[in-house]
């Protein structure tokens, strides 16, 4: 059982790279509540206004791993300073579009930005912290996601519809000026390891199937919630009768629900890492279900709303730190791919959510969508444990060893 000081103790660096996720998860999530306006001004339909989500999903899932193997040997601290140096001028770029199309593409360079200071803030992250409080260093890093979720994403909202929609691109360059400034001034540097990273070895993780597993249960977990989540605005305003003014308050109280979620998630997770990812996907099954059933009561979709986001974020540290722990031995691409996972989700969820409208079938169908990709996370999840405890039981039978630290096994 680790020590008292190891629980309480988190370096400061560690909290200065949450504020700046706080900056990037706005961005990143904040057009949930523009699409409508965003639609409107460029002329397009909501559908295809939705695939700016996904092209922000798109960079990060690309960026990800490009952007670690491309700084592998670059000084860490360096390499932060650009990436966010680059993701605020491509929120100007944002603010400034004239066309979808050029809306797009900064869309795509600021999630390349976004990315790799995730996979390098995350492998820094890990890197400061002992093997038995890498979900609670995630937890900080994911906690700037869940505040811009409570604060940045409803904000977002209230700008694009007071201010209009570019406003609140402008308020997140804002936001990313100040998150550089922390990055200069308080993130430490950090050494380069004696032996230099091998890109060989690095890859050679995507041989491992628990590697593979952990990916596909966490683009189908992301994928699964957003898929509802980023036609939120449109499923509270024209299927539960909403007036648009509540969707920045609906918007902060999935936000409350995320924080809460990472909170307990992450305090859980280091020793229940399987029972965490089952319960908590489990939930958010059941909540997208109800939500599909119940989504012309405001009532119901208010309060399923906070409860997908703590379901949704409760399992995220368990996702980050399960892809730490089997594939320790190339902690940067375990950033980048975990980073990665979950923009495929993000890709995949915001596109099936648009295919289904586009079919007809309605905004709440975006809910039944969802629930189909929990489920096989659910599964996903299952056939992991099966091998991981065949694994841990082959340990055991062939030593008095103990499984190894880096592979938690509390269920």
């Amino acid at each position: 059982m680790p020590d008292h000081n190891q629980r309480t103790r988190m370096p400061l660096a560690v909290y200065i790279l949450g504020l700046s996720v706080f900056a990037l998860g706005t961005s990143e999530f904040m057009l949930s509540g523009l699409l409508p306006p965003i639609a409107d001004d460029m002329h397009v339909s909501i559908p295809k206004a939705g695939l700016l989500i996904s092209a922000f999903a798109i960079g990060m899932v690309i960026g990800a791993p490009l952007l670690a193997v491309a700084t592998l040997r670059l000084p860490r601290k360096t390499t932060l300073v650009a990436l966010i140096s680059l993701f605020g001028l491509g929120q100007v770029a944002g603010a400034l579009a004239p066309s979808y199309e050029v809306l797009f593409a900064s869309r795509v360079v600021s999630a390349f930005a976004c990315a790799g200071f995730w996979a390098v803030g995350a492998a820094v992250a890990i890197a400061m912290v002992p093997v038995n409080a890498r979900a609670r260093a995630m937890a900080v890093m994911i906690g700037g996601l869940s505040i811009a979720n409570v604060l940045g994403v409803p904000a977002g909202a209230f700008l694009g519809e007071h201010f209009g929609w570019r406003s609140a691109f402008w308020a997140v360059a804002a936001a990313s000026a100040v998150a550089l400034a922390g990055v200069v001034s308080l993130i430490p540097r950090i050494p380069l390891p004696e032996e230099k990273p091998q890109l060989k070895r690095e890859l050679a993780i995507y041989r491992d199937r628990q590697v593979l597993l952990s990916v596909v249960v966490t683009a189908l977990a992301a994928g699964g919630v957003f898929c509802a989540f980023s036609y939120l605005a449109p499923l509270l305003t024209d299927v539960a009768g909403l007036d648009s003014g509540w969707v920045p308050s609906v918007l902060a109280l999935f936000g409350v629900g995320a924080l809460v979620g990472t909170t307990v998630g992450g305090r859980v997770a280091d020793a229940h890492l399987f029972g965490v990812l089952l319960s908590g996907i489990t939930a958010s099954t059941v909540f997208l279900i109800a939500l599909a059933v119940f989504a012309s009561s405001p009532v119901a979709v208010v309060a399923l709303s906070f409860l997908l986001g703590v379901s949704a974020f409760y399992t995220a540290p368990a996702l980050n730190a399960r892809m730490f722990n089997v594939a320790g031995a190339a902690p940067t691409l375990a950033g980048a791919t975990t980073t990665a996972a979950f923009n495929l989700g993000n890709t995949g969820g915001p596109w099936l959510g648009g295919t289904v409208i586009d079919a007809g079938l309605g905004f709440a169908s975006t809910a039944w969508a969802g629930a189909a990709m929990t489920v096989t996370a659910l599964a996903a999840v299952t056939v992991s444990l099966r091998l991981h405890r065949r694994g841990a039981s082959r340990v055991v039978a062939g030593s008095p060893a103990t499984v190894p630290e880096s592979a938690p096994s509390g269920v």
